[in-house]
């Protein structure tokens, strides 16, 4: 197996999870949509028996945002304050999270912490809520790539599953570039260049005993080779559990070429580390984007005849089920002293 890595570190809250009837939020945080690109995404999601609510600047256009600065955070804050909203699912990434994460006030998620949903561009929005508030967010398909056939629609249906309570866990065959052995840690990260771009702000994740989960899209292999550098250099990747690599999709290369791929840029920058890494996992900017829990202690196994990603149980169930089965016994209770004060009636009546 290799190397075994475990560096246990306090769990966060988990969001309680999805049932029939509950209200979930699409929200544009970032670049701009229409309707026709959200109606799959809102009759799918109705589908699965949720009622959906869309900000009331879901549509709002400036430039390539999704309206201005005030409009996106104002959408993202009647959500957050809703306490009837379960979930709130980002319309699409692009630019502009960055922009209104400091405009939110997240007293009222804090009390009612629900599922924060997206990718890419919401790194942000993941990181900021990880690492200040210790909430799990999901990293996951998006309705702008919400779709019915082949792997995009295998990534819906498996983002129902989560939604719905269902604890993932993922096998896959392992990458060139990977390095066999076995860690665990609350999973962290997201997409590789808003992680660059969070360093040094409140967004800025703690990566010391946690599995760093990295993907990336349209990215010059140079500018690859400096985050990573910039990551090392910090002291970011030389005390993870773990290292897993999704999509590293569409990268681009200058005239004179780099001469590595970005696998093997990020296999060069953890090769001195002694924890698991992972290549070639199913998530990111492509179609076969599996959902990932952020926040959740997973255990990561690498090995050269097949690999797996475990999630475990929520650290905090879900209330409402805390509550029925808190119910249920004080119930019988109540039946049990009604019954003898009953037979008490009838006898001494």
């Amino acid at each position: 197996m290799g190397m075994v890595y475990i560096y246990k570190k306090k769990r966060m809250i988990s969001p309680a999870c999805l049932h029939s009837g509950d209200k979930v939020a699409i929200v544009a945080a970032a670049r701009k949509v229409s309707p026709s690109e959200m109606e799959p995404a809102i009759r799918t999601l109705e589908g699965w028996g949720l009622v959906v609510e869309t900000g009331s600047n879901l549509y709002a256009a400036e430039n390539q945002y999704a309206g201005s600065d005030q409009q996106r955070a104002a959408d993202m804050q009647q959500m957050l304050d809703n306490p009837e909203i379960r979930a709130i699912v980002c319309a699409r990434g692009g630019y502009g999270s960055v922009r209104i994460v400091d405009m939110l006030d997240f007293s009222e998620f804090v009390k009612n912490p629900k599922w924060v949903v997206g990718y890419s561009d919401i790194t942000v929005l993941h990181s900021f809520i990880n690492q200040q508030l210790g909430i799990e967010t999901l990293h996951a398909t998006m309705p702008i790539n919400f779709q019915t056939t082949g792997d995009a629609a295998l990534s819906v249906e498996a983002l129902k599953s989560v939604l719905f309570g269902e604890v993932p866990v993922y096998t896959t065959e392992t990458g060139n570039h990977s390095r066999n052995g076995y860690g665990k840690g609350l999973l962290t990260g997201g997409n590789l260049s808003i992680l660059y771009s969070m360093r040094g702000t409140p967004g800025d994740p703690d990566t010391e005993g946690r599995i760093l989960f990295l993907e990336d899209l349209d990215e010059y292999l140079y500018h690859i080779d400096r985050i990573m550098m910039n990551l090392k250099r910090g002291n970011k990747l030389s005390r993870l559990a773990g290292l897993v690599v999704g999509g590293m999709t569409k990268m681009n290369d200058n005239a004179i070429p780099f001469g590595k791929t970005a696998e093997e840029i990020i296999a060069e920058a953890v090769k001195d580390y002694p924890y698991p890494v992972l290549f070639g996992f199913p998530a990111g900017h492509q179609e076969k984007n599996m959902p990932l829990i952020l926040g959740r202690e997973v255990e990561l196994s690498v090995s050269s005849t097949g690999s797996s990603l475990r999630f475990e149980e929520p650290s905090v169930s879900d209330n409402r089920q805390k509550m029925k089965s808190l119910f249920k016994p004080m119930a019988f209770i109540t039946g049990f002293f009604l019954l003898l004060y009953l037979i008490y009636s009838l006898l001494v009546g």
